[in-house]
């Protein structure tokens, strides 16, 4: 995990398909350079009797992401609980001091640029179970019916 300063500022994203607050059940696809996301969301009407709304996340430019602990019953135990972080929401962390020691810990590099770095964006996913971040440079989601 990472350690927050106080520059860190934690802030809602309404545009995001709604997590389901039973068993959202959040799946990561990754490959170097390419990150997804899809959960289950709430069925709003009309409903469909065969079919299950899953929320899908695609990552343009991911950079890093990690996905496990803490779920709902241990969220208050996240740095950036104090801030407002809570179970089945979707965030974005301004000035996130996640980037800042990703680009400290790639200033060794020898083509080092800390520029690079600025174009990217913090995001957290917080479900029942656990808790998906990622930094990359911006998403697109959607709901799309299973069978």
């Amino acid at each position: 995990m990472y350690v927050v300063d106080e520059k860190d500022r934690l802030v809602p994203l309404a545009d995001v398909p709604q997590l389901d607050t039973g068993a959202p059940l959040p799946m990561v696809f990754a490959r170097e350079h390419r990150l997804g996301l899809c959960y289950w969301v709430v069925d709003e009407p009309p409903y469909h009797p065969t079919k299950q709304p899953v929320g899908m996340v695609r990552f343009h430019a991911p950079y890093f992401h990690l996905a496990g602990p803490p779920g709902e019953e241990a969220i208050a135990g996240h740095p950036l609980a104090a801030r407002g972080l809570h179970p089945y929401g979707v965030f974005r962390v301004d000035q996130s001091s996640l980037i800042r020691t990703l680009a400290r810990m790639d200033s060794v590099h020898r083509c080092h640029n800390p520029e690079f770095f600025k174009k990217f964006n913090h995001y957290i996913f917080t479900f029942h179970d656990s808790t998906f971040e990622c930094v990359a440079e911006s998403f697109e989601s959607s709901v799309e019916q299973l069978d």
